[in-house]
């Protein structure tokens, strides 16, 4: 191509999260002549070289000028090329699986090949986010049957990496989500390795709520580790709390993932998928599913929370894992801490059996461990729970911990919470009846977390508790003044708590 058809490549900083986006100027000749328009896919070569993007349009010469073209930062990163190169720039063809999204659009089902040509079409970045929008509304609008949940599955967990452990048993466990300082993988995983099954945990960051696992395991230890020196590792301590997105677990997932927040659909198929393919990608062979159920928790009704089991099940066997799943109280926040340094507190309270320890946090972990120690053949149902807490009260769990901590690599700081707090109070006295899991999660979010590790919510009191007026229900930290500002304004609006008589509590009985 003569080098008057070919633009110079620029990097922008500019952080477009999991889309690829081209800039060009108005004035660009390649821009009038070829008919290009904003939110068009171009496709972007040179040599064998080439991605595809979606055209944003600029005015500003200083932002881009007319003889070149911007790329955002995940876009340049895979082009791969360096800035002042020469590129060439085309119309991008229209990705062929849109038409498998237009019949599902129409209420038809889809087959195992149409999934895959999708979810191919997605990592290859041949979606924009419009189009992205559209299959996930379509997918949890007419729904997806349980074939098609896992057709879309097994599509997802092909579009990246997949970790061998060549071992027979490999456990893993998970939590729906929805419950915040729900820390108990960081328990688990440390009590379950000491006991000797492989359990080697990647997890995610936080997209809306105050922390993901891998954002406060990261205050204490790199969770950013290469499938290969994670394989170390887990040889090494029969375990790890990682990052998922180094090990490019199902990225396919990530992408829609980034679409489905903004919108806050999370349809029970789609959830299914995304938790079970990420499964499949790290390797699992067993598995430990955590569906919290509770009035402001991701599944408000027991009925709900069966079907989803049923779900998680029939899917599970047909890829090959074993799942289990534990249906629990999601009434309120699971330990005191929200927010990473807060939530760390709680779990090393935990595996060093300090008397401060959140009760409910070292209960539900214990009984989570037990349930995937009873996954090896040489303990008898029954015993899990027992050989759990023996491995916590012996000190074990601690000790492992720390193994893992210095092989990830330990953080160079101390953790401590947010310089700048204030405190709620109670309004009036009597029992706290209710407790806002979204309300409370917020708030944290509001003051910083997890982007500030120190910010979150510290609960000073839970469901049942007796409070009097000018009691302290929780105090906020933040490490800047706006944050604090911020999330003091929604707790003058809501703070989260409702406090009533004992006996207009309402109480269910769950059961591990």
């Amino acid at each position: 191509m003569p080098e008057s058809k070919r633009l110079v490549l620029r990097r922008l900083a500019i952080d477009t999260y999991h889309e690829n986006v081209a800039y060009l100027h108005r004035d660009c000749p390649l821009y009038r002549t070829e008919g290009f328009q904003a939110l068009s896919k171009l496709e972007v070569r040179r040599g064998k070289r080439s991605i595809l993007a979606v055209l944003n349009v600029v005015d500003d010469a200083r932002i881009i000028e007319p003889q070149e073209l911007g790329l955002s930062e995940q876009a340049f990163e895979q082009l791969g090329l360096n800035e002042g190169d020469r590129v060439a720039i085309g119309h991008a063809e229209p990705p062929r699986s849109m038409e498998a999204v237009r019949r599902k659009l129409s209420g038809e089902r889809l087959n195992q090949q149409e999934y895959r040509d999708i979810a191919q079409d997605i990592a290859a970045n041949r979606y924009s986010k419009i189009e992205m929008a559209a299959f996930i509304v379509t997918s949890g609008q007419t729904g997806l049957d349980r074939d098609e949940v896992l057709y879309l599955t097994r599509a997802m967990a092909e579009t990246g990496e997949r970790l061998q452990w060549d071992e027979d048993l490999v456990a893993d466990k998970h939590c729906i989500g929805g419950i915040p300082g729900n820390r108990t993988s960081m328990i688990v995983v440390p009590i379950v390795a000491a006991h000797g099954l492989l359990i080697p945990k990647t997890s995610s960051r936080a997209i809306t709520s105050p922390a993901g696992t891998a954002d406060t395991m990261e205050v204490l230890a790199n969770v950013e580790i290469g499938p290969a020196r994670m394989r170390e590792i887990v040889h090494a301590h029969r375990g790890c709390l990682a990052w998922g997105g180094t090990a490019r677990l199902a990225p396919v997932d990530d992408i829609l993932i980034a679409v489905e927040r903004p919108l806050a659909m999370d349809s029970q198929g789609q959830l299914v998928a995304s938790i079970l393919a990420k499964k499949i990608a790290a390797g699992s062979t067993h598995l430990i599913i955590d569906i919290p159920v509770g009035p402001t928790a991701k599944v408000r009704h027991m009925r709900d929370a069966l079907r989803l089991r049923k779900l998680f099940e029939y899917v599970g066997d047909r890829i090959g894992i074993h799942v289990e799943v534990v249906i629990t109280d999601g009434r309120q926040p699971i330990g005191r801490g929200i927010g990473p340094v807060l939530e760390t507190r709680d779990v090393m309270q935990v595996l060093t059996n300090d008397p401060k320890a959140p009760a409910d946090l070292r209960e539900k972990s214990l009984r989570l461990a037990g349930r995937i120690i009873e996954f090896d053949p040489d303990v008898r149902g029954g015993q899990g729970y027992s050989i759990a807490r023996d491995i916590l009260e012996s000190g074990r769990a601690a000790m492992r911990m720390q193994q893992i901590i210095e092989s990830q690599g330990r953080a160079p700081d101390a953790p401590r919470p947010g310089r700048l707090h204030f405190n709620v109070l109670a309004s009036r006295s009597g029992t706290v009846i209710g407790i806002d899991n979204k309300n409370l999660a917020r708030i944290a979010r509001l003051a910083g977390a997890p982007m500030d590790k120190g910010a979150g919510v510290d609960i000073r009191r839970k469901l049942g508790d007796q409070v009097n007026v000018g009691d302290v229900l929780y105090r906020v930290h933040a490490e800047f003044p706006p944050d604090l500002r911020f999330a003091r304004e929604l707790c003058t609006q809501n703070p989260g708590y409702e406090i009533g008589q004992a006996e207009d509590m309402t109480m269910y009985s769950y059961g591990l």
